[in-house]
């Protein structure tokens, strides 16, 4: 529902607390005038832009997260959990005012009640609001994000992701790796199958903290663990008796010669890093929104950087450069070059299609 359905649905309780709020000068005992007063103060173009411009980080990351989830209703632990979430780099003795933070986004007519016998107790966000909010956001960020000169060379994996996978279950196939106590393949067959595939990468070095991006990256370098973990989840590979083999699944997409879209992987990829990276959908978009033409790196990190949570050694710059772009390289979706200025990028058009989430 779009904001002027929900306000009129709403009690005359929350009306007024919203007008109050803005200031809006109208009767405050006729629904009709707060109604109305609202839907022209909210609607204004100078309203969002301000807001936006007013907000606190957490209350935009709060807002942000609101914007990318699918669920169409939210309960009051949802809600806090998002708000406890948005709250990470809040000042110490701030970090307790999560019901605060909802009640203020209550009385700022974000957040409404359902209307039904069955949605009374749960709350949703008006689709109009959301619509604009995405826009006005879209040009804040877009703002911060540097335009660079096209390098003379850059990067394109297109598909090569697709064909590695291919060669990785060849590459099981012919050699059937042993594996280490630990699950891993001993490191003259990691090396061997990098020398198979068409984007090889430096193994890992002993030592160092790993865990957050799937099972592989314990193991492997980010678009080696992508692809194992990739095959294993559909179980075209087993790992019985320290061997590593396919499976007849695995032997009839190795003898077909084609395996699935790169839609599929990237669907994948955002599950895999969902634990460490909870909004990973929203920052895909906002990277696609921002690198159309050609951008710096470094100015996305000050553009959306603000929006990652670190986890445990991963700053919110690493994540972004490591963990996302590099990533989004790997999947076709960004070219990677380098100028003068440093690293910059440049959504390629299939990146463009995939990068919205389907129910914005």
């Amino acid at each position: 529902m779009n904001l002027a359905d929900m306000l009129t649905y709403a009690d005359i309780g929350q009306l007024t607390a919203i007008a109050g709020r803005y200031r809006c000068e109208c009767k405050q005992n006729s629904k009709h005038d707060l109604i109305q007063s609202i839907l022209i103060m909210l609607g204004s173009r100078s309203f969002m832009e301000s807001h936006i411009r007013e907000c606190t980080p957490e209350d935009l990351r709060f807002l942000n997260t609101l914007l990318f989830d699918e669920r169409s209703y939210f309960s009051l632990e949802d809600l806090l959990a998002v708000a406890r979430q948005a709250s990470f780099d809040a000042p110490e003795g701030k970090t307790g005012g999560f019901r605060e933070m909802v009640s203020r986004f209550k009385s700022g007519g974000w957040l409404f009640s359902g209307s039904s016998q069955q949605t009374r107790y749960l709350f949703q966000v008006p689709k109009d609001l959301k619509e604009r909010f995405r826009e006005t956001m879209s040009a804040h960020i877009k703002d911060k994000v540097a335009v660079s000169s096209e390098p003379a060379m850059y990067r394109n994996e297109g598909e090569l992701l697709l064909s590695d996978l291919v060669m990785l279950l060849r590459y099981i196939k012919e050699n059937e790796p042993e594996l280490n106590q630990e699950g891993a393949m001993y490191r003259r067959y990691q090396q061997g199958v990098m020398n198979a595939l068409h984007i090889p990468e430096d193994l890992l070095s002993k030592g160092g903290w790993r865990f957050g991006y799937g099972r592989a990256c314990e193991h492997y370098p980010p678009r080696l663990a992508l692809l194992y973990d990739y095959v294993r989840h559909r179980r075209w590979i087993t790992e019985e008796g320290f061997r590593l083999r396919l499976t007849a699944t695995g032997e009839a997409v190795l003898a077909d010669g084609k395996c699935d879209s790169l839609m599929q992987i990237f669907s994948f990829w955002l599950k895999l890093y969902k634990g460490a990276v909870p909004n990973l959908p929203s920052l895909v978009y906002w990277v696609s929104i921002s690198a159309g033409n050609w951008v710096s790196v470094p100015s996305l990190v000050d553009g959306i950087g603000w929006l990652i949570k670190p986890f445990y050694y991963d700053n919110a710059a690493s994540i972004l450069e490591q963990r996302i772009i590099r990533m989004m390289v790997h999947l076709g979706m960004l070219k990677l070059g380098e100028t003068t200025a440093g690293l910059t990028v440049m959504m390629t058009p299939w990146g463009m299609e995939i990068a919205v989430p389907k129910h914005l």
